[in-house]
């Protein structure tokens, strides 16, 4: 297992899921937000969605930066594609390291 994700990093695996932010750009002048790129699989996409809720709901780590990211000014949508981007970071380093979720290394809480 190790063989196979030392040939990705974390990043791949949320370029592959579609989760990465890219901008949209027409000229010099404009300077669009962010969108996720959606180019990714949209499966997995839509898969994450769910696990990324209930832990937003049930893990105070999930919850406290997911309402950290609220307090900040993002949209509620925005904040839980964050918490999607994190967890699929998490599970990549829970199969590489095999090791269980640990939700203070999540998210800090203060």
């Amino acid at each position: 297992m190790s063989t196979f994700l030392g040939q990705y990093q974390p990043n791949q695996w949320v370029a592959q899921a579609g989760l990465d932010p890219r901008p949209r750009e027409s000229g010099t002048s404009v300077h669009r937000p962010r969108f996720i790129s959606k180019v990714g699989n949209k499966y997995l996409r839509a898969a994450l969605f769910f696990p990324a809720m209930v832990a937003c709901r049930f893990q105070e780590n999930v919850e406290a930066f997911y309402q950290k990211l609220i307090a900040v000014g993002k949209k509620p949508r925005q904040a839980s594609v964050a918490v999607m981007r994190k967890l699929l970071r998490c599970v990549w380093a829970m199969l590489k390291y095999d090791r269980d979720f640990e939700g203070d290394k999540f998210y800090l809480l203060a």
